[in-house]
């Protein structure tokens, strides 16, 4: 019998993509700007170095000059410059892997300046699995808007305004990320996008073979036992000797002869039931047909901007409006602008309701603060780390700065509710494929622990800000009822997550949808039942 040889290794990096809550490590895009100053930093020094020994070190010098320019564009516009999510995997890459090839280089020879400034720098640079996590985010966004690997690789992104295409290296290195995940479909796309390339003729270090190595693995593991056995050909007309590929030439060959004889044998059966199957084909479509879309999918198409379900009718009744309150006496003068988002349940904006000025108090007094996001959890209430959050988030106080406590003061005039018992001000940075997939933000029934330890109750209600524009992507989206509310700086969104009764709303489901290309800031604030009892009255009906 034939035995198969498919065994690869795939080098450094042996982060697993579900890891446990806490492990999912990832930077921060301010962090990542600071990278890209240090890693300016080391090309001025390297360049330092060459100026010793130039004509030694030539291969060194070639090296520089490509940073050099890179880091000047970057440096110019950071946050625009990591917007773009190749950008900042490649930023990864490059300080993870490239550059501990050239600190080999340089070793060969005497180069103490520059090795001791890259010795104390490399305290600062990102692990494997900062770069495993950067090279994921470019996987969640490829899903969920539905791109294709030349796209990415290309750097055709929506509202890019540094382009960046991907290398040949760049594609494989992809890849093999996604087969240390046992992602064999995902190894696919990105290791047929480095042949594509290669086959272009674009140059590189990677060779054809080994390309071709992991995408036949990829391909075979998917069940498509033709193109594995074409590919193999393919791999031996360019390497007669390779050891691998004469073993599967063989294994696929005799697999696919028996899968054909299989085929022969049952064709007769097949035929006399081919009837019967094609009533239950019609059933199971009828039974599918009647089948809810599952969430991933519906908050997915949100995310793209498909699949919003506002009637035109329904759209009619939506409305802007100077809004005061009822007379609030703060807001009689400069009432602020409202609008209808969405009417069930009722989402609504607030334009220009936080300065420039303001918002820029709140991202420096977090920024030295942000830490991984945490969520609450369902059965002890206390809070924690998941993989299906990944942003960072600091809490701000009242007490700590004047700008805080207007803000705070400004929630409570515009909703009537009571600030006192609310949460404190929590600051979110969403870089790189940064996203929350869908949840509730009270707690539910099941959940009688949720909020137990900050003994305010239930969180009645949710205030977002929004701190910064997004090139694309980064939408706020309710699944159950087809709703997206995109980012817009200096507004803010509300709604209630529970009825006057006190019985949680599960429409107000929600999802903060990956962030494509951009930076986004937001602070919210969640509002709590204590304190609300004479603001906001308890009605006898469970839904009002």
């Amino acid at each position: 019998s034939y035995t198969l040889h498919l065994i690869l290794t795939c080098g450094s990096t042996s982060s697993s993509c579900k890891m446990p809550a806490g492990s999912d490590r990832f930077l921060l895009q301010s962090q990542m700007t600071d990278l890209l100053y240090t890693e300016k930093g080391l090309v001025t020094s390297l360049k330092e170095y060459i100026r010793q020994e130039e004509n030694r070190l030539e291969q060194v010098k070639e090296w520089a000059d490509k940073l050099d320019s890179l880091t000047i564009t970057a440096t110019q516009d950071p946050e625009g410059f990591l917007g773009h999510p190749v950008n900042a995997f490649k930023l990864m890459k490059r300080l993870n892997s490239e550059w501990a090839d050239l600190e080999s280089l340089v070793l060969k020879d005497t180069a103490n300046g520059f090795i001791s400034n890259l010795t104390a720098q490399r305290q600062f640079f990102p692990t494997d699995e900062d770069q495993t996590g950067a090279a994921k985010a470019l996987l969640r966004l490829q899903d969920t808007y539905q791109l294709s690997a030349n796209t990415i690789s290309n750097g055709d992104l929506p509202g890019v305004v540094h382009k960046s295409r991907m290398t040949v290296a760049d594609c494989f290195e992809l890849g093999k990320i996604a087969y240390s995940e046992a992602d064999y479909y995902h190894t696919e796309l990105w290791m047929a996008q480095a042949l594509t390339q290669l086959d272009e003729g674009e140059e590189s270090t990677i060779d054809k073979v080994s390309v071709m190595d992991y995408l036949n693995y990829a391909i075979y593991q998917q069940g498509e036992l033709e193109r594995a056995l074409e590919l193999t050909k393919r791999m031996l007309k360019l390497d007669p000797n390779h050891q691998r590929a004469n073993g599967n030439l063989k294994y696929f060959e005799f697999q696919l002869e028996k899968q054909r004889k299989a085929e022969a044998e049952k064709k007769e059966q097949e035929d006399k039931k081919r009837e019967k199957k094609v009533l239950d084909k019609r059933e199971a479509q009828r039974k599918r047909s009647k089948d809810p879309l599952p969430e991933r999918k519906k908050y997915e198409m949100l995310c793209r901007g498909e699949g919003v379900k506002l009637t035109p009718r329904r759209q009619s009744r939506l409305f802007c409006r100077y809004f005061d309150n009822n007379r609030n006496p703060q807001l009689l003068l400069a009432p602020v602008k409202q609008e209808d988002e969405w009417d069930r349940p009722r989402i609504v904006r607030y334009h220009d309701i936080i300065s420039d000025s303001e918002i820029k108090t709140v991202k420096e007094m977090a920024k030295p603060r942000l830490r991984r996001a945490t969520i609450s959890n369902p059965t002890t209430g206390v809070l924690e780390t998941a993989p299906y959050r990944i942003s960072k988030s600091a809490w701000l106080s009242g007490y700590e700065h004047s700008t805080i406590e207007k803000i705070n003061q400004r929630i409570e005039d515009i909703t009537g509710l009571e600030m006192d018992t609310a949460e404190e001000l929590q600051v979110a940075n969403y870089g790189v494929g940064g996203q929350y997939e869908p949840h509730f933000d009270f707690g539910r029934k099941d959940e009688p622990d949720a909020f137990k330890e900050l003994g305010t109750g239930n969180r009645i209600a949710t205030w977002l800000f929004y701190m910064s524009d997004v090139s694309a992507g980064g939408a706020t989206v309710f699944p159950d009822v087809g709703a997206a509310v995109w980012p817009k700086k200096g507004t803010a969104v509300f709604w209630y997550n529970l009825f006057a009764s006190g019985e949680g709303d599960y429409s107000t489901r929600h999802a903060a949808c990956p962030v494509l290309v951009g930076n986004k800031w937001v602070s919210n604030k969640w509002i709590h039942e204590r304190g609300q009892e004479f603001r906001r009255p308890c009605e006898m009906s469970e839904n009002e």
